[in-house]
């Protein structure tokens, strides 16, 4: 019983494992244990040799279920009911839990208002990524189950399968079917609108829009009401102080629908530096310790601004001249290098501005050698 025990867990392992590297380091007393089965007779050595040949086929075979061991969190998700044309967005977080890298990669939707992307093609061992899955709410109604095929490889393939599932009620109606503000630049305020539609027999109403801890603020308006229909203008606006990045949050329509209570709307938005530096990394590569070297940066806006004073100089990084004294568009900083001391280097200087309250940073790195 021992030794079947054994082959199982060899069976449950054997996916990243090739064949030689099975027999050669067998954690179990296999060799001892496998030359004594092989000394019991004819019938015994063909059954042993017929279970390590299944073994080594099925390792080779592509599409065993290992990979969904990848997805800790589950290979399956449900939108719930939602509105005709809204748009569904949902990250299944995936962990590289083997000891080699492993290539992501999208193989296969099951229907074209299905989207799927990796947030990373390869994951280092134990290093985490998602699946970013959106599933487009105006390409079908009523209740769906969708389908989406990630394969992990590239030496021993597996592929797992995530399932989708969602009810678009063509009773309400979202047009557009998110809110998309773009690139936007730090400190602008655009201002977006969605028309939420209602047919149907109940005595339809939009309270109130949740909208909190999310870098915008929204109100809704009635626009018309008859008998079976209503509609309502949703207007979502970006806070001047919205950090900078991508963002991408669901705001919520509190409605007297028992069904739906709450109705959930997607926002995103990029939100850009009104400063930029380039290059921001300045990589000193291989240098000698006391040798000087210089390195300049170019600072841009979208309007006149000032410099006010850099953080994290010292210990050798120094500024080369006075900062500028004048408002511009476009500034230049050239920065001095000296490391006294070998080994691996790296430091973030911030450069304080005119322009908005957090400081740019840039980082600078490099190996120093006596």
């Amino acid at each position: 019983m021992e030794f079947f025990s054994n082959l199982s867990w060899l069976y449950s392992h054997s996916a990243l494992i090739s064949p030689l590297e099975w027999i050669a380091g067998l954690p179990w007393t296999g060799g001892r244990d496998l030359g004594m089965m092989l000394t019991m007779g004819r019938v015994m050595r063909k059954a042993v040799f017929a279970i390590l040949g299944l073994i080594i086929l099925t390792a080779s075979a592509p599409g065993q279920g290992w990979a969904e061991k990848l997805f800790k969190e589950g290979v399956t998700y449900d939108f719930g009911v939602r509105p005709r044309g809204s748009q569904m967005d949902h990250s299944f977080p995936i962990t590289n839990i083997y000891a080699v890298p492993l290539e992501i990669t999208i193989s296969k939707t099951s229907c074209t208002c299905v989207t799927a992307s990796v947030s990373k093609r390869v994951l280092q061992p134990r290093e985490s990524g998602t699946v970013d899955v959106r599933l487009d709410g105006a390409r079908f109604s009523g209740p769906k189950t969708y389908t989406v095929q990630v394969t992990v490889g590239p030496q021993f393939v597996s592929t797992a399968t995530l399932r989708l599932t969602a009810n678009s009620r063509a009773d309400i109606v979202f047009n557009p079917g998110q809110v998309t503000f773009g690139t936007v630049t730090r400190g602008q305020t655009p201002v977006q609108s969605i028309d939420v539609e209602y047919a149907g027999r109940l005595d339809f109403q939009i309270s109130e829009v949740l909208a909190q801890e999310v870098p915008y603020t929204a109100s809704i308006s009635e626009m018309y009401r008859r008998p079976g229909q209503v509609g309502y203008r949703l207007q979502v606006a970006l806070k001047a102080d919205a950090p900078v990045g991508t963002h991408k949050h669901y705001l919520y329509l509190r409605t007297n629908d028992p069904a739906s209570p709450l109705v959930p709307v997607l926002v995103e938005s990029n939100v850009e530096s009104s400063l930029s530096v380039t290059p921001s990394t300045l990589s000193l590569g291989e240098i000698k310790t006391g040798v000087p070297h210089i390195r300049r940066v170019v600072i841009r806006g979208n309007k006149n601004f000032r410099i006010l004073g850099v953080q994290g100089t010292g210990d050798g990084i120094e500024i080369e001249g006075a900062l500028p004294a004048m408002e511009e568009t476009v500034h230049f900083l050239t920065f001095k290098c000296k490391l006294d001391n070998a080994g691996a280097f790296r430091r973030e200087v911030k450069i304080r501005t005119t322009m908005q309250e957090t400081p740019i940073t840039v980082l600078i790195e490099g190996n120093a050698s006596r």
